[in-house]
Formats: structure tokens, sequence, C-alpha cells
């Protein structure tokens, strides 16, 4: 095999691989002598089919496998050969090929850059944190007392509103039959909640407790039920009573129906829960200012076709989300070659921070185990209740899947590990200050044909944060989903 370098220029490296035509008929040859030992022919015992038949019968079928097989050996040992690391899948093609002559074929590649990671603990990084005030502790326990509505019988026999509550039985028919599940007894109903079919609730409202009335409805056509979908039904209602939401005591007894010991127990249960919410909102900020430290701190060359990949995604969501928005690229506050500048700028950054990454995990020893992945699964699993088997089993079959779970665990373990050795200085600042938005200037809203924009750029799993400083009027389109 002959390798020769034909062009280099920046990461991109072009060869020319020339096998030679006896080296190709050597493995033909050797795959042809198996394929006899296996193939039974009339009139032939196996082994013993002469070599010219063989090359008649099977010969091309070989020659493809073998081609295939040549081309892929020598082109990773041309990569070896000369210590490269490819950036993307080589592009190979062959070029020149006739049976019993060489085999030319060439390749071209983008290689990894070379650089050496900036010292960590020259990084200084500010981290937010907010600590949890008592009134968030009791607005969160409000907002769950509001949510568990406790009804009681109206003082006076008045007529039934939306938010009231009727205790009724009901006897549901269709075409003069009850159909199976439409009957129940001593059932409540809030009015309003949208818990039955469409129309049902509304004409019980002016109802009192005592009469009797009919609902006519009509089942919708998607139903879940085929043999009610689309159906006309009456519903024979008996109404024992209507109630009224009354105020949920916040006290001890609350808190032991929500399972807990006390009030106290409930108030410690909400901060937490708020921390943990705090906490995350703090990471992300330390993560954000990290990424912005180290895109600052690093300025290598970055393989032109991962960028041009990253900048394509980038611009089709941008080009989805105007589709979904029904704005026009010519309403948007950039031209057109300005917003591709942007990106483009965006997407070069992305792929630069993460090689960085990447290079800074494989220096380290940076590995997401099994058992991460699987917990990431479980995780994900847990999203779809009664589904938890089946999209767990969906992740186990689905290399790519898991590819895009380990990504970002992989990053968030890099993240953690420059944070040990980086000069990390905890501010502590409001949870207005928290949660603000840091493309957002103070008491500033965003302009509402922005919105495409900030959707555009949105991140994928595994990919990090482009810089905040571009464009001001394009920054929160730059925003990645975790930062």
């Amino acid at each position: 095999m002959q390798v020769t370098q034909t062009s280099s220029e920046g990461l991109k490296r072009d060869f020319t691989v020339v096998v030679e035509a006896a080296d190709i008929d050597s493995k033909v040859t050797e795959k042809l002598t198996t394929v006899g030992e296996q193939v039974k022919l009339p009139g032939f015992r196996p082994g013993k089919v002469p070599m010219a038949i063989l090359r008649q019968r099977f010969g091309g079928q070989v020659m493809g496998e073998v081609l295939e097989e040549v081309v892929n050996e020598s082109s990773q040992k041309a990569l070896n050969d000369n210590e490269l690391r490819p950036a993307q899948q080589p592009k190979i093609e062959i070029t020149k090929f006739e049976e019993g002559s060489d085999l030319e074929f060439t390749i071209e590649v983008e290689v990894m850059p070379e650089f050496t990671p900036m010292d960590f603990s020259k990084l200084k990084i500010e981290k937010l944190a907010a600590d949890v005030e008592d009134e968030k502790v009791d607005e969160a326990v409000q907002q769950i007392a509001a949510s568990q509505k406790n009804f009681k019988k109206v003082a006076r026999n008045r007529k039934a509103k939306a938010g009231d509550a009727v205790l009724m039985d009901f006897v549901g028919k269709v075409d003069g039959e009850a159909f199976e599940g439409g009957s129940a007894e001593g059932h409540q109903l809030e009015l309003g909640s949208g818990q039955f079919i469409p129309g049902f609730e509304d004409q019980l409202i002016g109802q009192k407790g005592g009469e009797e009335v009919e609902v006519n409805v009509t089942f919708p056509e998607n139903y879940g039920a085929e043999h009610l979908a689309g159906k006309e039904a009456v519903f024979e209602v008996k109404i024992h009573e209507v109630q009224e939401a009354a105020e949920v005591e916040v006290d001890d007894e609350f808190a032991k129906k929500l399972g807990l010991d006390d009030l106290a127990a409930l108030k410690d249960a909400v901060r937490g829960r708020i921390e943990e919410d705090y906490n995350q909102l703090s990471r992300q900020t330390l993560k954000r200012n990290m990424l912005d430290a180290l895109a600052d701190g690093h300025d290598f060359e970055v393989p032109p076709g991962m960028k041009q990949a990253e900048f394509d995604s980038i611009w089709k969501q941008f080009q989805e989300e105007l589709e979904r928005s029904g704005e026009k690229l010519e309403d948007q506050d950039q031209s057109e070659d300005e917003l591709k500048a942007e990106y483009d700028s965006i997407a070069e950054r992305r792929v630069r921070l993460g090689l960085l990454l990447a290079e800074v995990g494989r220096l380290n020893n940076i590995e997401v185990t099994t058992e991460e992945v699987q917990q990431a699964m479980l995780a994900q699993a847990r999203n779809f209740p009664g589904q938890e088997q089946q999209i767990f089993q969906m992740f186990q079959q689905n290399p790519e899947m898991q590819n895009n779970l380990r990504a970002p665990i992989f990053e968030d373990k890099v993240i953690d590990f420059i944070a040990e050795l980086a000069d990390v200085t905890e501010k502590k600042v409001s949870f207005e200050e928290l949660t603000a938005d840091p493309d957002e200037a103070p008491a500033e809203k965003p302009k509402k044909k922005a919105a495409p924009k900030k959707k555009a750029a949105a991140k994928k799993d595994g990919e990090e944060a482009p810089k905040k400083k571009a464009a001001p009027k394009k920054k929160a389109a730059a925003k990645k989903k975790d930062d």
C-alpha cells in the first residue's frame, strides 16, 4: 500500500492511497477458498470446487466485500500511520479500479485541532446563590392549599354556579339504553373543571339540590371508547346538594392530610424543594459563567465541517420557528446575511467549547458509566407513568438515544471537574436576580419578533451554551436549555 499526502491546509488533509492488484487478488482468492469449503455445488464435493468456477459464480460478490474491507483497513492505517485524529467521518472516493489492476482512492479528512487547555486554577468564576425566604415558603404552602379544594354544602339551597360542586347520581343512556360506565351514585363534580365531556357541566349550572335534570350531550368524535364516539347521549341526573369551596385551613391537620407530621414539617419539606430549585438555578449561572470564561481563554481553529453542521442545525431550527410563528425572514431585526454571520459565530463557539470539554475529559479520564446512563434512562421512563417498562426498553434498544443521554452527563462531569480547580466565588443575590435573564437589561422586555430567534438557537443535548455577548438583538437566540 502506498499513501501520498496531496494536501495539508489548516485542519484539512488529503491523501491518495494505492493498493497493489496482487494484494487485492490474494484477498479475493483467500475468501473464495473459504467459500469453496462451505458451498455445495452439483457435481462437486465441498472443498473440491475449482477456483475458476468459484470466481465465475461468486467472484463479483467477493470482490465487493474485499474492496470494502481493503478501503476501510487502508484508510484507517493511513490515518494511524500519520497520527491523525479525524474530527468527522473521512470522505473516501475510489478514483481508479479495474479487476486485475491497482486500486486507487482518495481520503479527505478534517482532523482534530491540537491545543492545550488553559490552567483552570486561573479561572475566576462567579456563582449566584439565593437563600429561600420565609415568604416564598408561605406562598408555596398557600398554593398547595389552593389546590386542595374542600367543598361543603351551601348554607341555603341556592343555584349552582361555576366553581361550585354538586353531589349527584346519574345514569347515561344512548338510544334509550344505559351504557357501561355511564352511571354513578353520590358522585361529586366540580362545575367548570372539565372532568366530564363538553356541555355536561354547563347544563348543571343554575340547578339546585333536590332537582332532577336531563343532560343532553354528544360524545366527541375522538372519544376513547369507540362505541360511544360521536354518539348523542342523555344523562338522567339527580342533584342531592350544591356545595361551595371552603377555604382550606393551613394548620397541622392540613399537613397531616398530606402525610406529614405537622405544619412545621410541611414547611420544611417545601423549603427543601425550593432549595433544590434554587441550587439548580445557581448551578446554571455557574455553568454559563464558566463557559463564557472558557471561551475567552481559548482560541483555536475548529474543523470547518463540524462548524458547518452546527450552523446548519441552528439555521434549520430558526427557519422552523419562523414557520411555526407565521413570521418571515424579512420581518427580523437583521438581514439574512447578518443573521447567518451571527449564527456562524455561535456555531463556531459551540464547536470550540465542545471540543475543549471533550479534550479535558479525555486527558483526565472522565467517563460516563453504564450505571449513570441507566439512571438517566430510568429518569426518562418515569416521565411516562404506566409506560415505564416500554420507554426503558426503547432506550436499551436504541444506542443513539443512549448517546443523547450520555452527552449531557459527560458535559456536567467535566464542568464539575473544572469547577473543582477554578476559583469559584459565591455571590448572594435575591430570587429575582437569580432568575433574571442574563441577556436582558433590567426592566427591558424582549421584542415580540425576537421570539423565533430565542428558540432557533436552542441547544441540543450535550452541546455548550453560545456566547452571551453576541449582538444585543440576538442574545436571547443563543440561549441553551441548560444555561
